[in-house]
C-alpha cells in the first residue's frame, strides 16, 4: 500500500475522493479553493513523493498561471477596471475569477491524480462490477491504458533501439518515420491487448448472473469509524453548502458571504475532510512510531 488510507475498504475510498472532487469542481469560495490546493497537493506528494512535486512545479503551477493569464485577457466582465489594453478592460474581478479558475483546476488534476493511485482496477470492479459489470470493466482498463501504454512504449523503443531504428537514429525523416513505427507497434498491441483482456473476462464467466467473485476486501470497524467520521464531515460540509457559506459571486463586482463562528466550523471540517488521508497517515506513524518505542523498552 502507498499510505495507511489506501489500506482502507474501496467503499470509503471512493466515497472520499467523490467527495473531494464534487466539492472542488463546485465551490469557488477562495477559503475551500486554497484548503483543497493545499490539501490534494500534500496528499499527491505523500504518494508519489518526488514525482509529485516535480508534476507540481514544472507542470501543473504553469498551467495554473497561464489559466490566471488568460482569463482577464478574454473575459472583460466586471466592474472595476485596473486598466485598459487594445480598448479591452482587464478588471479586479476576471483577474480574481481567473485565480479561482486556475485554483479549482489544479485541484482537480491533483485530486483524480491521488485517486488513480488510490482506487486501483480491483477496487473499482469489486465495487461495480456487480452492478455495472461492462461499464466498470471498460472504466478499469481505461484508467490503466495511460501506465500500461507508457510501459509498453518503453520496451517497443528499446527493442527497436537494439536494431537502429529508435527516434534518436538517422536524420529526420529516419526518425519520423520510426516514430511512427513505434506508435504503429504500439496501436497494434493495445488493440489485441484489449481484445485478449475481454476474451479472457468472458471466459471467466464475467458479468453472468450468480457469478462468484473471490475479494481480499473486508469491511472491518476500522472502515466503520472512518466512514461515520467521513459522514458527519461530509453532512457539516453539504449542510453549510446549503446555508450558503460557501457562496461567493466575481460578477459584476465581489461580493461574500461574511464570515461568521459557523463559517469557521464548515471550513475546519472541509479542511478535515480533505486532509483526512494525510491525518491518518500522520497517526498511523505515531502509533507505529510508539509501538517500537515500547518494544524496545522492553
Amino acid at each position: 500500500m502507498r499510505d495507511s488510507f489506501s489500506s482502507y475498504h474501496p467503499a470509503i475510498n471512493f466515497f472520499y475522493f467523490a467527495s473531494v472532487i464534487l466539492f472542488s469542481m463546485f465551490f469557488m469560495h477562495p477559503v475551500l479553493l486554497l484548503i483543497s490546493l493545499v490539501s490534494s497537493m500534500a496528499y499527491s506528494i505523500l504518494l508519489n513523493g518526488k514525482k509529485a512535486v516535480k508534476f507540481n512545479f514544472l507542470y501543473l503551477i504553469p498551467a495554473m498561471i497561464v489559466i490566471c493569464i488568460a482569463n482577464p485577457a478574454f473575459n472583460h466582465e466586471g466592474a472595476t477596471i485596473l486598466v485598459y489594453i487594445n480598448d479591452n478592460p482587464i478588471t479586479v474581478e476576471s483577474i480574481c475569477y481567473g485565480v479561482a479558475a486556475a485554483v479549482m483546476f489544479g485541484s482537480v488534476i491533483l485530486w483524480f491524480s491521488c485517486y488513480n493511485a488510490v482506487m486501483t482496477s480491483d477496487k473499482f470492479i469489486y465495487l461495480f462490477g456487480r452492478v455495472i459489470p461492462a461499464l466498470s470493466l471498460v472504466f478499469s482498463m481505461v484508467l490503466r491504458f495511460v501506465p500500461k501504454l507508457k510501459a509498453q512504449i518503453r520496451v517497443i523503443s528499446q527493442a527497436q533501439k537494439c536494431i537502429g531504428r529508435d527516434v534518436a537514429n538517422g536524420n529526420l525523416m529516419q526518425r519520423a518515420q520510426n516514430g511512427i513505427k513505434i506508435l504503429s507497434i504500439l496501436t497494434t498491441w493495445s488493440l489485441e491487448n484489449a481484445i485478449e483482456t475481454a476474451d479472457s473476462m468472458r471466459s471467466r464467466g464475467y458479468g453472468l448472473k450468480g457469478r462468484t467473485s473471490f475479494s481480499l476486501f473486508r469491511f472491518d470497524r476500522r472502515d466503520g469509524a472512518a466512514l461515520a467520521v467521513l459522514a458527519a464531515l461530509f453532512l457539516l460540509v453539504c449542510g453549510g453548502a446549503i446555508l450558503g457559506e460557501n457562496n461567493i459571486r466575481y460578477f459584476p463586482t465581489i461580493a461574500i458571504t461574511e464570515i461568521t463562528a459557523f463559517s469557521l466550523v464548515v471550513y475546519a471540517a472541509y479542511a478535515g475532510l480533505c486532509l483526512l488521508p494525510v491525518i491518518l497517515e500522520i497517526w498511523e506513524g505515531i502509533k507505529w512510531r510508539n509501538l517500537r518505542l515500547s518494544r524496545s523498552g522492553i
